[in-house]
């Protein structure tokens, strides 16, 4: 006589923690089916471009852990709490911009700085366009769903952001009509020096396809560096020509940024628990910091009122890294 199986409790791969599980775990965790058999991550076809790709630039990839899933979200932000999260700041966002709007805030921006935000804000939307994108490539490659998610939220925040420049460069424009916003933005960005060394910075990035050194190359080097020059930087420079509403809306997207980093130390040290995740992992960060170094003076050098911001943003850069246990 067979002795009858005893049924899996819900949620059984958390069964272990022996406590009832929290709304994060239940709906972040173990959620990606291509990560069953390392050999054959698509079900559908176990060979083709799309199956290599994934067991080459994952599944192969130098940086290993015995147990991805394990990871987990500092904040343990799922897609209910990211949206209530998210909307109370909208709502501050709103609230800075029509306050402004009802003082005229634009129309008596110095012709100086005008032509400052022009050049080195507005274009910025092609640069948080191309942070979205690698987020979203870490979303489609990450090991486990735990950093799935985080990479999904991180490309939120910069279509965010992005929508945000957009908007801006609308109202700067009708305030300041004959100084080009909207009409130059894309040739600048491709064109003025001061965007180039970001501009390679991150079309180099996108081109990276192992999942750990995109991940490295984006949240460890190029965002810290883009936050610290094209958010805080730029901010301290708008107060300095009483450009109160940019510098706070600088200061609302550099929250989104301590989020990110937070993660982004949470998966640092879940890949440096393997000893020989380390030597890769500052190899890397070594390889992309003089990319992010050039870029950073690039822009800084044309900063106004603020001669400091490109040690400024490379001193920070560094000592976030360092606080990660991988910097130089």
């Amino acid at each position: 006589m067979t002795t009858p199986l005893k049924p899996l409790k819900t949620w059984g791969h958390l069964a272990a923690r022996r406590r009832k599980p929290s709304e994060y775990e239940i709906v972040s965790t173990n959620l990606l089916w291509h990560t069953r058999d390392a050999e054959q991550p698509w079900d559908v076809g176990h060979t083709g471009f799309m199956a290599d790709f994934y067991r080459e630039h994952r599944n192969q990839s130098p940086i290993t852990h015995p147990d991805w899933n394990a990871f987990r979200d500092p904040d343990e932000l799922v897609y209910r709490t990211y949206n209530i999260q998210q909307d109370g700041q909208e709502t501050y966002v709103e609230g800075l911009l029509d306050q402004h709007n009802a003082e005229g805030h634009d129309k008596g921006l110095a012709p100086e700085w005008t032509a400052t935000l022009a050049q080195l804000y507005t274009p910025s939307r092609y640069l948080l366009h191309t942070v979205q994108m690698a987020s979203a490539y870490l979303v489609h490659m990450a090991p486990s769903s735990t950093i799935a998610n985080c990479a999904a939220f991180q490309a939120a925040d910069s279509l965010r952001w992005l929508s945000n420049v957009a908007y801006r460069t609308a109202e700067l424009g009708l305030a300041h009509p004959g100084v080009g916003f909207g009409q130059r933005e894309r040739e600048l960005w491709e064109e003025l020096p001061a965007w180039q060394g970001f501009r390679e910075l991150m079309e180099r990035q996108l081109v990276t396809f192992d999942w750990a050194e995109a991940f490295v190359a984006l949240n460890v080097v190029a965002k810290p560096a883009i936050d610290e020059m094209v958010f805080r930087q730029l901010g301290v420079s708008a107060r300095r020509h009483d450009d109160v509403l940019h510098a706070l809306l600088a200061e609302a997207a550099l929250r989104d940024s301590e989020r990110s980093r937070r993660w982004t130390g949470a998966l640092v040290a879940h890949m440096a628990a393997v000893d020989t995740n380390l030597p890769q992992l500052k190899s890397w960060v070594e390889k992309w910091q003089p990319l992010a170094t050039s870029a950073l003076r690039a822009y800084g050098e044309e900063v106004p009122e603020n001669a400091e911001a490109a040690d400024n943003a490379i001193a920070a850069v560094r000592f976030f890294q360092r606080q990660l246990g991988i910097g130089g």
